[in-house]
This record gives C-alpha cells, structure tokens and sequence, in this order.
C-alpha cells in the first residue's frame, strides 16, 4: 500500500512553524506497512488544495492531510474536501456536543457560533472522534482512493492517529510486513563503512535494503525488509545483523533508533556503578544536556562546570594560569587539568572535558576554527584528544560533544 501525507498551512510554507506532524505519521503507518511515497505541503489556497488532491487521487491508496479544519476563514480544508467530493457541510450532533462540553468545561462561557461551526463535516465523512480537541477527523473515499482529513496540532493529530486512523486502517486493509533493523556505528564515516561493507552489501538478498543514515559522530544502517511472510523476513534481517557484527564489531555501540549514545552510556554506567561529570567550554552545556535528556540520568550524572570564560576555568575548575600562558586555553594540557578537576569537584569515577574553538571568529587562542581538545578522567589516569571538526559552529559542538560521549563510552567499557 502506498500512502501520500499533505500538511495545510501558509504558516509552514513561510518557515513560521516547523512540519513535525509528517514524520509522526510515516512512522505509525511504517509500523503497519503502509509505505510513504509522498509528503507535500499546500498553502490556504483552495485551488492548491484541490489540485494536490486531484494530483494524488491514482498515486497512492491513502491520503492523510493535516492542518485547515479550524473555525476561522483561512481554515478552508473542509469546504475544499466538500468541492472535491461534490458534497455539502452538515451539522454532527455528536460532535456538536462533544465541542459545547469542552468549551463550557474548560473556558467556563457557553460555546460561541465559531466554535459550534467546529461540528460541521462533509456530509459524506465518517466523523473520527477528537477526544482532545474540537476539530474531529474526517474519513472519506472517491473511488479506491482514501482521505482522512485531521487537525494539525499535534497532539490532536498524534490522539485521532494512534487511535481512529490506525486501528481503522488495520481493519479494512490487507497490508504487507515491514520489518526494521537498526545498526548503530561510532567513530568512522559513511564512505569508511561502505568500503568495509561492500562485500557484504553486495550479497544481501533482494527483499532485504540497506540505507545509510549519517550523522555526526555516528552511522546508523538500517536494514528494512517487505513481503507477506512475517517469520521470513524476521529470520533474513537477524541472519544479515549477525554477518555484519562479525565485519565491523569494532564501530557497532548499539541497535535501533532509540539506542543513542547517550542511554547507552547511562545504561553502562548504571549496570557497573559508575558515576560521571564534565567540564565543558567550547560544548556550552551540550554534553550535560545529552546525559540529562535520559530518565533516571541523576544515578550517575553528578553535575557539569560550563567555564565559557577562562577566568571560569581558573576560579572554579581550578586551571592553574601557567598552563594557560604556557600551552593557550585551547590545549591538550588545559582539556586533562579541566577533566582531572572536575572529577575531583564532582566526586565522580569519570569525568569529560572540553576546550576549544567552536567559531566562527578566534577568540582567547590563536587556534584555528573547528579545533577542539577533549579531555578524560578516569581510575586509570587522565589523558587528552584533539579533533579538526571543520564549520559550521553548530556541526563543532555537536560533534565535539558526540565524540566526548563515544569515547568515555570505550573507555568505561573497558574497565
């Protein structure tokens, strides 16, 4: 089954908000083996609207469009659905209760015209109930075609989704399985990885696909396989996972898209007992907000020191100044008397350390842009890493923080 995805609003064609409701879809339909071979956005324009549904109706067997159902002029993806289906606007008397009972309960007046307009639909849809807004949902069809229409705010959408479109689609759709495996690397690029698995690659059965995913630090391989037989296809990614291990053991720190370097570095320090800190500059906080960002992170996270400044590192990490003039801010020496002190402060078992030029301008060192010293503590001594990162600014400090994070990941592995 093909489905197409359409997002409604001048909003996210103006760069105002961004589309998140797009990627959420795919992915429930994903799980169910509905594949997305479209994603379009349209303005408020009722010619636009029209076209892109008449542009879709033999592409794909399922249409989901977000955004447009609400009670004001520039909401007009209801009366354009009316036009394309030759079809009229009635009154839901179900839905027309549900919108008075929310209003009343929440803005505590009676519900005003605008928002009893929310209770009218298309009278050829089958209403999908919104039990966390006002806009319902709408489900139509024009010859094997299927259109369902949702709210775009998110929640909304994510509540009709999860448990009106799905379960509807699972019902009335015979659908193949779509089976994925997610292999996560660290520490060597994209075309490194091809190279190593070529080979391999080369000799994958033709209902198995490989796509790369690169990012900084990382490689994520996804292994994705489609048919009718279920156990086949679980078997053929499992047999293919473990002749990729045996390739590349070295660069694999996890499997599939939750498995961020992040939880399992928490994951590792918990099972051992371990406890960690850092000491960042260039990062700005981002390595504490990686480790923070997993639940139940304070078991092992004891606290970060961002000494932007250099009079930051001296007075509260401790940097001894002759390092400073001797070596610059931005050195392997500062980075290892950064971690070593913040291991002390903190109490901890480990602890990371960043200094560097993040950009785009030179600031306390003469470094060049992109350069980054990444310093590490632990039972075993103290020792320093220095990295080229490049531009942009962002790019520096995502990878910096990544490769803090992969590196004590090793380092706790071994020990």
């Amino acid at each position: 089954m093909k489905a197409a995805i359409v997002t409604v609003g001048d909003e996210i064609l103006i760069g105002q908000i961004t589309d998140t409701n797009s990627g959420y879809i795919a992915k429930a339909l994903d799980k169910i083996g509905i594949g997305v071979f479209e994603m379009l956005s349209v303005s408020d324009d009722r010619l636009h609207i029209l076209n892109t549904l008449a542009f879709l109706q033999n592409r794909v067997d399922v249409v989901i469009i977000t955004g447009g159902l609400g009670p004001t002029k520039d909401d007009i993806t209801k009366t354009s659905l009316c036009e394309y289906f030759d079809d009229h606007l009635v009154v839901n008397d179900e839905v027309l209760a549900h919108v008075i009972e929310i209003i009343e309960k929440a803005l505590q007046r009676p519900a005003s015209q605008l928002n009893k307009d929310q209770a009218l639909v298309p009278s050829k849809a089958k209403v999908l109930h919104n039990a966390v807004g006002t806009a319902p949902g709408m489900w139509m069809k024009r010859a094997d075609t299927v259109f369902i229409s949702l709210p775009g705010v998110p929640y909304e959408m994510k509540y009709i989704i999860d448990n009106q479109v799905v379960p509807k689609l699972v019902a009335e759709f015979e659908r193949p399985y779509i089976i994925h495996k997610t292999i996560i690397t660290y520490g060597q690029g994209e075309s490194l990885v091809a190279e190593r698995i070529e080979d391999w690659e080369n000799n994958l059965p033709d209902f198995i696909k490989l796509a790369y995913l690169p990012s900084p630090g990382k490689v994520r391989l996804r292994l994705s396989a489609r048919g009718t037989d279920e156990a086949l296809l679980r078997a053929g990614i499992e047999a293919e996972t473990e002749k990729l291990k045996n390739i590349i053991a070295d660069i694999i720190v996890g499997y599939d898209e939750g498995e961020t370097m992040e939880v399992m570095l928490g994951r590792l320090l918990a099972k051992k007992g371990k406890t960690i800190a850092a000491a960042e500059s260039c990062t700005g906080g981002k390595i504490a907000q990686m480790i923070t960002s997993v639940p139940g992170s304070s078991a092992y996270f004891k606290g970060s020191a961002v000494t932007y400044a250099t009079s930051a590192k001296i007075n509260i990490l401790k940097v001894n100044p002759q390092l400073i003039d001797v070596y610059s801010v931005v050195s392997a020496k500062v980075a290892e008397s950064m971690a070593k002190n913040a291991k002390e402060l903190f109490g901890t078992d480990y602890a990371v350390a960043t200094t560097g030029n993040a950009g785009p301008y030179k600031g306390d060192s003469a470094v060049e842009v992109g350069t980054v010293y990444i310093g590490f503590a632990t039972p075993n001594g103290v020792y320093s890493a220095k990295f080229e990162f490049g531009q942009p600014r962002e790019k520096v400090i995502d990878r910096a923080s990544g490769k803090a994070l992969e590196i004590i990941y090793q380092e706790i592995l071994k020990n």
